[in-house]
Parts: C-alpha cells; structure tokens; sequence
C-alpha cells in the first residue's frame, strides 16, 4: 500500500465512507483497509482531526528520486521501498560502516589475520582449517 493510498483511506473514512466503499474506489482489498485502519485507530471521528495526517514534508528517495510523503512523529525514510534501499547500499559500499573487525592468530600456522564479522574464526585459511582437522601439516606456533 503506498503513502497515497493511506492518505485517501484517511481522508474517506473522514468523509463517512465504509471499508467496502473504500477498497472498491482504490482498487484494494477490503481485508488491507481494514487491518490499515485498526493498526492506526482510523475511524471516522479520529480521521477526521486525523493525528495520522502526512506531515506535508515531502523528499525524494535516495536511489530513483521517487516522492516520499513523510509522516509526522516518524523517523524520515530515506527510500521509498526496500529494493531501493537494497540497491542503494549495494552501490555504496564504501559508505557501509563497518565496526566489526577482529585480529585473530591461526591456529594453525600461527599467522596473525583479520576477520570482518566472525570473533569465533580459528584458522586462516581453508587449507589452514583442513590441515589442522587431518594432521598431516606442520604446526608453527
């Protein structure tokens, strides 16, 4: 459902129109009006001094550049849908920040490596990992 489509359930449950009239006029099913207005206790007093109003601030997404209609007492999104925000990171990846970085010492071979994201990392390599399980390496320590 997008931002408009709740704006115009709002507005239309303002007006005294029902979740049957609703879903017909958006082309919706009734089942999401429903469960919409129940979420934000839209009914026909509360929509009509509507606390759910949009906060009239409108900006653009961060990937396609699409309008995005905040909403007041909301953190502002920065997208306007989820795979825009995926292939935004995706193509930034230089601005991810990355704070899990660990220096661990093979098991191994002795050799100090660094490891993003796993504290619990024994070896550092794949060849390290199966020599080790075999025991037909040489151990360095």
């Amino acid at each position: 459902m997008t931002d408009k489509q709740k704006t115009q359930i709002i507005k239309l449950r303002a007006a005294g129109y029902g979740y049957g009239k609703i879903a017909q006029q958006l082309g919706i099913s009734v089942n999401t009006v429903k469960s919409f207005c129940r979420r934000k206790c839209v009914n026909e007093e509360t929509a009509s001094r509507s606390s759910l109003v949009l906060s009239g601030k409108v900006t653009r997404c961060e990937n396609c550049g699409q309008e995005i209609h905040q909403v007041a007492k909301q953190k502002p999104r920065r997208f306007c849908s989820d795979a825009c925000r995926n292939q935004w990171w995706n193509s930034h990846l230089g601005q991810v920040k990355r704070k899990a970085y660990y220096t661990l010492k093979c098991r191994h071979c002795g050799k100090v490596f660094q490891v993003y994201g796993d504290r619990e990392r024994k070896y550092c390599s794949r060849e390290c990992y199966l020599a080790e399980r075999l025991k037909g390496g040489e151990r360095h320590e």
